[in-house]
């Protein structure tokens, strides 16, 4: 019996770590996750909205021993996760979004990196729905491994893809500032 009551304690304790997660826009957004394998520890979310209309909700995950972005894009591993809220999202929709922020964050240069872009945009081809959730991962800023729905579709070796994709959020001219604002967690 003194074990049950000791061991009950605890466990409800571990469960409440294991439970800490922001709720936005009824997204859950673990504070922790394995992502890719690696443990990485969310740095900040945000809503992206377009019109009044909100989105999608966009987070930023890290290791845990790198507080800052531009250390982990460098030196470590960095996550954008992208939760799809509304059905004003779709295929074409997305698409479009994607290639103007690749346009902002390379100022208008995409042609050395159009080969790349073009494979990226695939992962939208078999269209977009309320739930999905498209995941980015970068090693070290030299590519970048994208999820839908937990499944690796695709693998873009090339640092220049890499940094333009990861600054359609985060870059000089963010697809939106307080989005990314919020995934920096500022």
């Amino acid at each position: 019996m003194k074990i049950v009551k000791l061991i009950l304690p605890l466990a409800l304790l571990a469960g409440t770590f294991q439970l800490q997660a922001k709720t936005i826009e009824g997204v859950n957004v673990p504070e922790q996750s394995v992502i890719a394998d690696l443990n990485m520890a969310l740095k900040g979310a945000g809503v992206r909205s377009k019109f009044f209309f909100d989105l999608y909700v966009g987070s930023l995950y890290l290791p845990s021993d790198q507080p800052k972005y531009s250390d982990a894009f460098k030196q470590g591993s960095v996550a954008i996760r992208l939760n799809i809220i509304s059905d004003m999202i779709t295929q074409e929709k997305m698409q479009d979004a994607i290639a103007e922020g690749f346009e902002d964050a390379t100022d208008g240069k995409v042609a050395p990196i159009k080969a790349q872009i073009d494979k990226f945009m695939s992962l939208f081809d078999s269209g977009i729905k309320v739930g999905d959730q498209f995941t980015f991962v970068s090693n070290k800023g030299q590519d970048v491994v994208a999820f839908k729905n937990g499944k690796q579709l695709a693998d873009i070796q090339n640092q220049a893809f890499t940094k333009a994709l990861f600054d359609i959020w985060l870059g000089d001219k963010p697809a939106q500032r307080s989005l990314k604002k919020k995934m920096l967690g500022k």
